[in-house]
């Protein structure tokens, strides 16, 4: 079934957000809630969203949506989560940051920290921190993945096991409800399970719309994080849990 100029519109929108709401649909259409709620039962036929109580969001599956469509997609949330990490990491720290575009918005706020010291497997990641001249940056080695600068691999990880430092800041494509932190690429997970493993403090950076999504390998548990960094609470249940395991909630909403 062709999709009509509403629908395509509408999926347009859910590529640069991550999710759509039937309620704000039906305002910036000004059609009816049912027939947005047709549009999204439409689109989830066709394989191209999947229905969540109140609208929908881009469909999960084996595949990690594309990089550049990833960089857009909740940039506000993104950026209130990368300061209120940013907050927390003192100046003369040493910080591995790993692939993913949430901790590139942190690599940007901490333009203005002095004396870190960063490693790192993300080549943007590198590229963002060069305009911080008292910024010792080091590259890890490994197989150049051109889709997103990142590097993975054996060589990756065997590089990263060679430190310390005093923070860990990773990202996650999708978070289970029970707190599982998942991801796509079993030779991304290898460096992001060792980079977790190494540091004082594991930072987690993630927006509330991972909770929507689903990915078929499990990086570390939540439990294993020491502060998780998100733009919305966690589901109560979630929230419960990060108490128990000692794991420190910030909530760091966008900006109006």
């Amino acid at each position: 079934m062709a999709l009509n100029i509403r629908q395509m519109e509408i999926l347009e929108l859910a590529r640069a957000t991550g999710r759509v709401a039937v309620e704000e649909l039906a305002e910036r259409f000004d059609v009816t809630l049912q027939t947005i709620r047709r549009d999204l039962g439409e689109l989830a036929d066709q394989g191209e969203l999947d229905r969540v109580h109140g609208g929908a969001v881009l469909r999960s599956g084996v595949s990690n949506i594309g990089y550049e469509q990833r960089r857009r997609m909740n940039d506000a949330a993104k950026s209130a989560i990368a300061r209120a990490c940013a907050a927390e990491i003192p100046d003369n720290s040493s910080v591995i940051i790993n692939l993913g575009t949430t901790t590139e918005a942190v690599a940007r706020e901490l333009l203005n920290h002095r004396n870190l010291t960063v490693i790192t497997n993300n080549m943007n990641v590198a590229n963002i921190l060069v305009a911080n001249d008292s910024c010792e940056i080091m590259v890890a080695g490994g197989a150049l993945r051109r889709s997103d600068g990142g590097l993975v691999g054996d060589l990756t990880t065997e590089f990263m096991a060679q430190f310390k430092p005093d923070f860990a800041i990773i990202g996650a494509s999708a978070l289970d409800a029970d707190g599982d932190l998942l991801d796509f690429d079993m030779a991304e997970v290898r460096v992001s399970r060792a980079i977790a493993g190494l540091a004082r403090r594991t930072f987690l950076v993630t927006d509330i719309s991972k909770l929507e999504r689903s990915a078929p390998v499990r990086i570390i548990p939540m439990s294993e994080v020491d502060s998780v960094f998100v733009d919305a609470p966690l589901p109560p249940d979630l929230a419960r849990q990060c108490v128990e395991w000692g794991t420190q909630v910030i909530v760091a909403p966008p900006r109006r």
